[in-house]
């Protein structure tokens, strides 16, 4: 293999995975210079990178595998409004939508929604609810901007502040849809429940309370939550395969009020 010329072991490595190609540099020096070719990390950067790269604010790369070790980090595009990131090793696609991306009901009427800047956000700002018996959050996408047949879940980025209200009393409704399939609802309490409202749930459904059980937001490593939506099959490449995704959480039918999350946004990620 060491004897194999640095164009042939370069088409050999474009057929592998980043994962292989990142690996083989130990083999020897020739798949070293091979696996840092332009011609290896142009098969691995998503298509439509070109169009990524002028919404983003990094613009200058000396090489393909600089900008995909860069596209590896989360880069904002759109005018700030989405984040775009790829997996090191097998080069899936990662999206998360802003606040300001998302379709939320009254998100522009003072009394119930309220935006700013926070230092914890991946975004330029983020909105918090004030106060609304009616809550919408939806959001959209093509399956076209993600990796063509792999498995996604959408998950809404969240906080609970300390005066929050009426957020453990209703579950909300998610769901995800693609194109014209049906959907799927699940329900999900829309923070935690403490230990007395656990106690009391477990009295009230009794041997029902597996059939009866509602998720809750997930604690993530950045110190924000997450409620999964749901998740979707992106199918085969191409135009003619592109459908939009719609996801939503909505909590609706109990008329409660509630006040007191923070929304930074929806993530779209491949499902481990």
């Amino acid at each position: 293999m060491k004897m194999l010329p640095e164009e042939c072991v370069a088409n050999i490595l474009s057929f592998t995975t980043p994962a292989d190609t990142f690996s083989s540099a130990s083999v020897s020096p020739v798949f070293r210079l091979a696996g840092d070719s332009d011609f290896v990390w142009e098969k691995f950067l998503p298509s439509g990178y070109s169009r990524l790269i002028t919404t983003s604010t990094h613009r200058n790369f000396s090489s393909k595998k600089e900008l995909y070790r860069c596209l590896c980090e989360s880069v904002l595009i759109d005018n700030g409004r989405k984040i775009f990131k790829i997996e090191k090793l097998s080069g899936k696609i990662t999206y998360v939508l802003s606040a300001r991306d998302l379709s939320i009901t009254w998100s522009d009427q003072r009394h119930y929604w309220s935006w700013s800047n926070r230092s914890d956000s991946r975004f330029s700002e983020a909105v918090q609810l004030i106060m609304t018996d009616w809550l919408e959050i939806t959001g959209k996408i093509q399956t076209g901007a993600l990796s063509p047949n792999t498995s996604y879940g959408a998950y809404l980025l969240m906080k609970v502040t300390e005066r929050a209200y009426g957020l453990d009393l209703v579950p909300a409704e998610t769901w995800v849809k693609v194109g014209n399939g049906g959907k799927k609802i699940h329900t999900s309490y829309l923070s935690c429940l403490d230990d007395k409202k656990q106690l009391m749930k477990r009295l009230f459904y009794g041997h029902r309370e597996q059939r009866m059980a509602k998720k809750e937001p997930r604690v993530r490593g950045d110190g924000w939550m997450e409620i999964e939506l749901g998740e979707f099959e992106t199918g085969r490449e191409g135009e003619e395969h592109d459908k939009e995704v719609v996801m939503s959480l909505t909590e609706v039918k109990g008329y409660q009020l509630k006040g007191g999350i923070v929304i930074d946004g929806i993530e779209v990620r491949p499902k481990r």
